[in-house]
C-alpha cells in the first residue's frame, strides 16, 4: 500500500463521509479504499448499521465507476451507501421512454421534488421533504417525509420504499391514517396502495399481484 493517502474519511452526524482524492487514478482509488476498509479501518466495520456518504470532489465517473465505489463499501456488512456525488453539477438522469425520474442523494426538510411520471429516489426523504409525482414513487432508502403519488388522478399509482415510515401517504386523493395504525413494522421493502379507495400495505414481493407487466430500471 502507498504511504500517499487519497481517501480522508469523516465521522459525522448522519454517519460517514468518505472524501475521495479527484486527481489519482481511479484503480488506486479503489486498491486504498479496499485496503482502509479491510485492514486499517476495521472499527469501522463492527456495530450498528453506519450510512455512508462519498464525496468524489471534481472528479466526474461514470454509472461503472459509481457502482464499483458502492461494491466495495456494501461488502463491509454494516455499511449502507447513502449517496456517491461529484461536486460537479449532474442533471437528474430521465428515461424518457417511461418517463422514469432517478436521482440519488438525500430530500430534506423544506424540499418538495415533484414530476410528472414516475420518480426513483436513491436516497433518503427526510421529515419535512416531500415527494410528488403523476406516477410511482420508489425510494431505495427510508421514507420517512411525505409522499403523493397520483397526482393527476391516477388511483393505481403506488408508493414503495426500503423504509417505509412516512409522515404522510398520499395517493391520488386518498390520504394515510396515522402510521401506528397500518404500519407493519417489517425490515423488508414495503409498498402503498389503493384497494376499494382504502390505502394498503404489503411486503414488495407482492406487488406482481397488481401488476401483470414487468419493468426494469436502468440506474
Amino acid at each position: 500500500m502507498t504511504d500517499k493517502q487519497h481517501i480522508t474519511i469523516k465521522g459525522v452526524k448522519e454517519g460517514l463521509v468518505f472524501l475521495l482524492d479527484d486527481h489519482c487514478e481511479f484503480s488506486v482509488l479503489l486498491q486504498e479504499l479496499q485496503y482502509k476498509l479491510e485492514k486499517s479501518h476495521q472499527q469501522l466495520l463492527t456495530g450498528p448499521i453506519v450510512h455512508v456518504h462519498v464525496k468524489l470532489g471534481a472528479r466526474l465517473a461514470n454509472e461503472e465507476e459509481k457502482d464499483q465505489i458502492r461494491s466495495v463499501i456494501r461488502q463491509q456488512g454494516n455499511l449502507i451507501v447513502q449517496s456517491v456525488e461529484s461536486d460537479m453539477p449532474e442533471a437528474p438522469r430521465i428515461d424518457e421512454g417511461n418517463n422514469i425520474r432517478v436521482m440519488t442523494g438525500i430530500i430534506r426538510s423544506g424540499q418538495t421534488v415533484e414530476h410528472h411520471g414516475d420518480l426513483l429516489l436513491m436516497g433518503d426523504l427526510n421529515p419535512g421533504g416531500s415527494l410528488l409525482c403523476t406516477g410511482d414513487i420508489y425510494v431505495l432508502g427510508a421514507l420517512r417525509g411525505l409522499a403523493h403519488a397520483g397526482t393527476g388522478g391516477k388511483t393505481d399509482a403506488i408508493i414503495a420504499a426500503s423504509l417505509l415510515r412516512p409522515t404522510q401517504l398520499r395517493i391520488n386523493e386518498v390520504i394515510s391514517r396515522p402510521p401506528d395504525e397500518w404500519m407493519t413494522g417489517d425490515a423488508t421493502m414495503e409498498f402503498a396502495y389503493l384497494n376499494e379507495g382504502a390505502m394498503k400495505i404489503d411486503k414488495m414481493s407482492q406487488l406482481h399481484r397488481l401488476r401483470s407487466h414487468s419493468f426494469v430500471f436502468k440506474v
